[in-house]
């Protein structure tokens, strides 16, 4: 039903910018009598020569509208935006790759991306949708974790909240009979996919992460944040190095012996700063600082015989018990 003509003419400028966001781009364009048909259509009287004029300022305001032949009519469309749409298919993706978004909040977050382009262009946004088949999380209240997680870092404030972990059942139940946590927090990083909270917990007196999808009733306290001095001096990519997995552990320097087609695998874990020399022309020997855990003891054994310990000899000791368990439930 067409709006009486005349009703919403205040409104013309943004209805004209509205027209030619949703509806034009550098493919896509529209004659000047279908954008006077589409503003009629939401009530707003317009002719030619006024229309040229809104067009003028409409890009004095920032949106650059430009105009070309297509055989004997003349198509205006909108030329720049603030997203390319390579750039907005990256965020999808990312978006869509993102365990810890739901299903639910991805396609929201999509849709909302969508409405940066022309209904042409957010095709390509949705079609690429379709291509992911990625596992995501089930709690939705992730999203709104580390928004508040944000706001306490901002504001200098501590949280609580309770930590759960899965059962049998494949239902989050919480830890240590619901116990509430206190801690301040400092940062978050992304690491293997996941969210971690990364906050000094004054009680122990050391830093600590925890993974935000397992939080639960997550709050802001009144009370001022501390492990200052503790993170003056903390390196959020030496942390990662440090920490397979995000498990914790002691950490110490270790020493590692390996073939030289193997280098890759220290550098993409430990970066290109891991300090590294060559034994003989066939291999070399490195060290890093690791925080030892079982994680990064299943990882070395997992590389074989390509990159194997030298030393200390209490994480030798380590990986050989390791090994006897591992041998014990195998073999």
């Amino acid at each position: 039903m067409t709006v009486a003509a005349g009703i919403n003419q205040k409104l013309k400028m943004l209805y004209l910018a509205k027209i030619l966001s949703e509806e034009t781009d550098q493919e896509h364009g529209l004659t000047a009598q279908e954008i006077i048909d589409r503003l009629e259509a939401y009530g707003v009287n317009e002719d030619r020569k006024t229309l040229y004029r809104d067009f003028a300022e409409l890009d004095r305001y920032g949106m650059e509208i430009l105009s070309e032949q297509n055989g004997r009519s003349v198509l205006y469309h909108l030329n720049d935006r603030t997203f390319e749409l390579p750039e907005l298919k990256l965020l999808v993706d990312s978006v869509q790759a993102s365990k810890f978004i739901t299903e639910k909040k991805s396609r929201l977050l999509i849709r909302k991306l969508e409405s940066l382009v022309s209904r042409h262009e957010a095709k390509h946004l949705h079609r690429q949708v379709l291509i992911s088949g990625r596992v995501k999380t089930m709690n939705e209240s992730i999203y709104y974790h580390v928004d508040k997680i944000h706001e306490a870092i901002n504001s200098g404030k501590q949280i609580r909240f309770q930590y759960g972990q899965w059962n049998v059942q494949k239902k989050m139940e919480l830890r240590h009979g619901g116990i509430w946590y206190q801690v301040s927090p400092w940062c978050l990083m992304w690491d293997d996919e996941n969210y971690y909270l990364v906050a000094y917990d004054a009680e122990d007196r050391k830093i600590k992460h925890y993974r935000v999808d397992k939080m639960i009733r997550l709050s802001l306290t009144k009370l001022p944040r501390e492990g200052r001095e503790e993170f003056r001096q903390f390196d959020a990519a030496k942390y990662t190095k440090q920490v397979f997995g995000m498990f914790g552990g002691d950490v110490m320097r270790v020493t590692l012996e390996g073939r030289n087609d193997m280098v890759g695998v220290l550098i993409d874990r430990f970066g290109t700063d891991v300090n590294i020399q060559p034994k003989d022309s066939e291999h070399f020997t490195a060290s890093a600082e690791v925080a030892v855990s079982p994680h990064f003891l299943s990882w070395i054994i997992a590389l074989g015989d390509g990159i194997r310990i030298t030393g200390p000899e209490a994480l030798l000791e380590k990986i050989r018990a390791e090994a006897r368990r591992l041998s014990s439930l195998y073999l």
